[in-house]
């Protein structure tokens, strides 16, 4: 949040409030229906129920959604209480004010990072989001990151810029220039009067004292600095020849001291530059939006000399080392390219020799062409005639001759085989059909039988096996052998009974 006032926990509850009315005058939550309202001056215990009731569950998930969209991340101020570290590694704490005090947890992944000692009674400030622990319906803030009250809104500020530069891909390696390995014209962006433009000047000096160098004096920290270090990169990029590289650099400080280079405006314009630009602002430890969004960062003002310039007594050393080995180099060219000529005087005759060879070289050449092609041509003739006897007895009416008869004698076989099998399948369907004829009922009716059902809308009806399944007056069919019977019970007797009867005994 920069440039403002971190807001204190009273001032969170009074906007989650304000977050809550304003909802409740839209009657909606996240599009979970309207709230529900007592229409004013009735008791509520007379009301009519104009809305659907929703359950505890419900109404805390949608004040939760309400928080956290509207309160993603946050910077707070307060004073610790009730700090508690759990075996887990997390933080449990309240930060609180003259008026509120707001429940605050940090996780064990995020405290780690935590570079001082939390207790009662310590004034911080934390970034973080707020939401609202369903399970008790607890309103808390969920910590991310702390630190002492006493930067302020500086720091704030920071984190924020390099939060969004960063996601804008401004610290990015692959957009970052190149820094010129030979450099010929450099421009220093800095105080006049700092000590590390003396620092630059002495290394420059020491390292390559034929390097043109042009600097631009600035302000490097108040109201006008800013400014005047925009000013002074168009200056640098409109010049007939530009420099090579710049450096911008000056001396360490305070928070507020290097503010200049934590502004968003000169943070742009660094990366921006078509020149590749070096930053050295304050010391080692001193770390600046400006140092991110440079092509290359320096340690101290000495360091960024150091990357901008090259060792000339290195470089002398290696010219040497090269001049020597170029000398050496052309003397062993130089004598082999002698002995290489006075090779081809040697060998150099007067051309019209140099045309005789190639002639009798050419009548020794067509001679060998000659014979070898009437040498070639009775190769393939003898290869030919060869062939030719090879497939005159080759040629394949023998074996069709042959083949025939085998598909003859095969097709007189086959027939054979056939009748037999034909014959032999004839009398086995015989077989089989006598015996199916012995068991089958139609031959059991021809020879008087009968067989009993009772209809049941098939065609052969249930068959009756047992006088006790008959009764008197029921119809019964009859099946014969040419047709069927439709009888009427009239009487029943079972077998006994029959037997008895016929041997004088009682029915």
């Amino acid at each position: 949040m920069p440039w403002r006032s971190l807001p204190s926990s009273r001032q969170i509850a009074r906007q989650v409030g304000a977050g809550v009315a304003a909802v409740n005058r839209s009657g909606a939550v996240n599009g979970r229906g309207a709230a529900d309202e007592w229409p004013p001056g009735q008791p509520a215990s007379t009301a009519k129920q104009t809305a659907p009731v929703r359950s505890v569950s419900q109404v805390s998930a949608d004040a939760r959604f309400l928080v956290e969209s509207n309160f993603r991340t946050v910077w707070i101020e307060g004073e610790i209480s009730n700090f508690r570290s759990y075996a887990s590694g997390h933080w449990y704490f309240s930060l609180k004010d003259d008026s509120a005090q707001l429940r605050c947890v940090m996780f064990a992944t995020r405290n780690r990072f935590v570079r001082f000692p939390l207790a009662d009674g310590l004034s911080v400030i934390v970034r973080g989001r707020l939401t609202i622990y369903e399970a008790r319906g607890d309103f808390q803030a969920i910590v991310e990151h702390v630190q002492p009250a006493g930067e302020g809104a500086l720091r704030a500020a920071f984190e924020q810029l390099k939060a969004k530069l960063a996601a804008e891909g401004l610290f990015a390696e692959d957009r970052k220039q190149p820094l010129p390995r030979f450099p010929r014209h450099i421009a220093i962006i800095t105080s006049l009067d700092g000590a590390a433009l003396r620092d630059v000047l002495a290394v420059v000096r020491r390292r390559f004292a034929c390097l043109r160098i042009t600097c631009f004096s600035v302000a490097v920290q108040g109201q006008e600095a800013a400014g005047q270090v925009l000013t002074a990169f168009d200056r640098a990029e409109r010049m007939r020849h530009p420099p090579d590289v710049i450096v911008v650099t000056r001396g360490g400080g305070s928070l507020e001291d290097l503010a200049t280079f934590n502004l968003e405006s000169v943070a742009r314009r660094i990366a921006a530059a078509s020149i590749p630009v070096v930053a050295a602002i304050g010391h080692e430890t001193d770390v600046t939006i400006a140092d991110f969004v440079a092509d290359q960062r320096a340690s101290t003002p000495s360091a960024a000399a150091e990357l901008v310039t090259p060792d000339g007594s290195e470089l002398l050393q290696r010219l040497t080392a090269l001049e020597g080995a170029l000398v050496a180099r052309l003397e062993a060219t130089l004598h082999l390219r002698r002995q290489l000529l006075t090779a081809f005087e040697r060998r150099l005759v007067h051309p019209q020799r140099a045309l005789e060879q190639r002639l009798l070289r050419l009548d020794e050449l067509a001679e060998r062409l000659t014979a070898a092609t009437r040498t070639a041509q009775q190769r393939r003739a003898t290869a030919l005639s060869h062939q030719a006897q090879l497939l005159a007895r080759a040629t394949p009416l023998r074996g069709i001759d042959t083949a025939g008869q085998r598909v003859r004698r095969a097709q007189q076989q086959l027939g054979n085989a056939t009748a037999t099998l034909q014959s032999r399948f004839r009398q086995q369907v015989l077989a089989l059909a006598r015996a199916l004829n012995g068991v089958s009922p139609l031959a059991t009716l021809e020879r008087g039988f009968a067989i009993v059902a009772k209809p049941d809308g098939t065609r052969w009806g249930r068959p009756v096996t047992a006088a006790a399944q008959v009764t008197v007056g029921e119809t019964l069919l009859a099946h014969l052998a040419d047709g069927t019977v439709q009888a009427h019970v009239a009487d029943t007797t079972p077998r006994g009974a029959t037997d008895e009867s016929a041997t004088g005994g009682e029915t």
